[in-house]
């Protein structure tokens, strides 16, 4: 890529010598808005698990079977949180086929993530992006791209492979209390995230190779019951929290032909009953 059309992307005074979760996503998916530490970081990732390009399609492909899934149940508005670099197959290019008029809105916390969107966008006109974090949920909710959503309507909040770059010690479980709490009746939350009950020593040494590479963003597992807390008292729909690949796969591109690969990624998603 050269330096003019970098430039295009690229807010000035970021470091791109150290690897971000976002775009290091962006690399395994075959993007082309990542830099070399990020590709560093997912080829260290690559050595020692093998099938992480895989895990990272089949989660992209969990994605968009969760959109398509919440668009027949009626949800016709989006809030992405961890949204990332745009790639092939996002929230709004999914659900646009299907309802053009659909309301997406995008929420990262990557500079870089947030530029790129905004060129993409720039001709959307049901779909934004807003720069936030996760871990100040005032601040997501009270941002006047969030503020474009009918929070009088159910809304599908995603959090698709996001929660597991938020560390203990940020108390991720009481912020998703925030979050659900601000849903209305009839939303659903979407949640896809490492887990370490999954031949646990592996992962644990795909994480530290990560970290190791002292990027901003940390990763955290957690176990199976860890993840299934986050839903709160909303309620899964079928087929419950499982792996990414087995949440009603539509196809043989949906399923990796390898067990663990199917299931180094638990995904669910869930509905809030009552207001």
């Amino acid at each position: 890529m050269t330096q003019h059309r970098q430039e295009e992307w690229v807010p000035p005074g970021i470091d791109t010598t150290k690897p971000s979760s976002s775009r290091t996503y962006d690399y395994l998916l075959g993007g082309a808005h990542n830099f070399q530490a990020d590709r560093e970081a997912a080829e260290q990732a690559e050595k020692v698990m093998p099938g992480i390009r895989d895990v990272a399609r089949l989660n992209r492909a969990f994605l968009g079977r969760v959109v398509r899934t919440l668009m027949s149940l009626g949800i016709r508005q989006f809030l992405d949180i961890g949204s990332g670099i745009p790639t092939v197959g996002n929230v709004h290019q999914i659900a646009g086929e299907i309802d053009p008029r659909c309301r997406v809105v995008y929420v990262d916390r990557d500079p870089i993530a947030v530029a790129h969107s905004k060129m993409l966008l720039r001709t959307s006109e049901h779909a934004t992006i807003a720069h936030g974090d996760f871990t100040n949920p005032n601040g997501v909710f009270a941002d006047p791209e969030v503020r474009r959503l009918d929070f009088g309507e159910p809304i599908g909040l995603l959090m698709v492979a996001m929660l597991h770059w938020i560390p203990d010690a940020a108390e991720p479980h009481a912020l998703l209390d925030e979050y659900r709490r601000r849903l209305p009746a009839g939303s659903y939350l979407a949640i896809s995230h490492m887990v370490s009950d999954q031949e646990g020593n592996r992962m644990n040494s795909l994480v530290g190779t990560f970290n190791q590479a002292r990027g901003q963003d940390q990763a955290t597992t957690r176990t199976y019951g860890e993840v299934e807390t986050m839903f709160g008292d909303f309620q899964l729909i079928e087929p419950g929290l499982v792996g990414c690949a087995l949440w009603r796969p539509g196809g043989p591109g949906d399923v990796s032909d390898d067990p663990y690969t199917n299931t180094q990624l638990y995904g669910g998603v869930a509905r809030k009953v009552t207001g």
